[in-house]
């Protein structure tokens, strides 16, 4: 990235003033960046924790098998998914409320007795289901966001900040060179006045 700049005091100021910003700027950056690795690796990690547990709790009721054909299809459904947000680094990301279900009515008396377990049974499954889809879209979010992080703290570390050092030197040298080009022309003039002074004496 080329910065414009000229070669004056305005200039040079305003590059300082840049180069700070970021130069303080990058610290927070890359704190933000670790923190949302971090945020990252733990959604996942919750993710597929859940998707193990529902997993274990399908072989843990597979012996229910043959009694599910008996369960009712459309007795539970759900209705509703409370979704909040939730701020991790800085970040938006879904949270899981609660989950809406609506349940038909049935007769005890008449229907099998596990009728009652079977709706508790699929109400813990959906929800791991669910939850773990949750944080597959919680860890999707931060990693994007994790990874416009990294493009950040790089364009400051590689690019801005020894592109801004780099002006800074050269803007320095410039205003050098003109000074001692402007001491060197002030000591010639001024010898040139003191021969044409001690010529005209003589």
């Amino acid at each position: 990235m080329a910065i414009k700049f000229q070669y004056n005091k305005t200039s040079l100021t305003e590059l300082g003033k840049q180069l700070k910003m970021r130069q303080r700027a990058l610290p927070t950056l890359q704190n933000k960046e670790s923190a949302l690795r971090l945020e990252v690796r733990k959604a996942k990690a919750d993710s597929d924790r859940l998707i193990e547990e529902l997993e274990e709790a399908l072989k843990r009721y597979d012996y229910l098998a043959a009694l599910w054909n008996e369960f009712e299809p459309g007795l539970i459904e759900i209705t509703d998914v409370d979704l909040y947000t939730k701020k991790v680094a800085g970040v938006k990301t879904p949270a899981l409320g609660e989950i809406h279900y609506k349940i038909l009515p049935f007769n005890a008396f008449v229907k099998p007795a596990w009728y009652a377990d079977g709706v508790s049974i699929l109400k813990q499954l959906s929800r791991l289901g669910i939850e773990s889809e949750v944080y597959e879209e919680k860890a999707r979010i931060l990693d994007y966001n994790r990874k416009k992080t990294t493009q950040k703290v790089n364009l400051y570390e590689k690019v801005q900040i020894p592109g801004y050092q780099e002006a800074i030197r050269k803007i320095k040298r410039y205003m050098e060179d003109e000074e001692n080009l402007s001491k060197a022309s002030s000591k010639i003039v001024k010898n040139r006045h003191a021969e044409e002074e001690e010529a005209s004496e003589l």
